[in-house]
């Protein structure tokens, strides 16, 4: 994976109504974010709409771009919330799709997994990661929306795997 120019991870957090998303080079020098930003849909559209246009603005992002990897939060569910898991497995499939048709090699990292690589904490709260974010990253503020952090944070956590094998 490593190549002699370093390599790029994009880092996505699904979402139904926020995607964010967030794109990391990996070189000798260390890390730099190349883009980060969110894909929003509105709620007022039907679902099939709006998974096509996760699907349709992440086709474009892959082809500018052009990343190596991307990585995506692993499906969760909590049983206080499961129509939240299924709105989320409507994004991440229409990621998924665009990222295997890009031919991209595709990364599944839990949400617990990313949270304490970069805290220390694998149930930190959005603030938190944000803040990590903002550190790690030498940001003058904190990503906004969280949905952004929490991308970034998935890149920066594949990228370290990646790295080490």
């Amino acid at each position: 994976m490593a190549k002699t120019n370093g390599y790029c991870v994009l880092g996505v957090d699904p979402g139904l109504n926020i995607t964010g998303y967030g794109a990391v080079r990996f070189g000798v020098s260390g890390s730099n974010i190349v883009e980060a930003g969110t894909i929003r849909t509105s709620d007022k559209a039907p679902l099939a709409r709006r998974i096509a246009q996760i699907h349709a603005d992440l086709v474009e992002l892959l082809a500018e771009l052009q990343p190596d990897a991307v990585a995506v939060e692993t499906l969760y569910a909590h049983y206080r919330h499961p129509r939240t898991s299924i709105l989320m497995a409507h994004a991440r499939g229409a990621i998924l799709l665009a990222a295997q048709q890009a031919g991209v090699a595709i990364h599944s990292l839990p949400a617990t997994k990313v949270k304490k690589s970069l805290t220390g904490n694998g149930h930190a709260s959005k603030r938190q990661m944000q803040r990590a974010i903002q550190s790690l990253c030498r940001l003058e503020t904190p990503p906004e929306p969280p949905d952004v952090a929490d991308a970034l944070a998935i890149a920066l956590c594949a990228g370290k795997l990646l790295r080490h094998g």
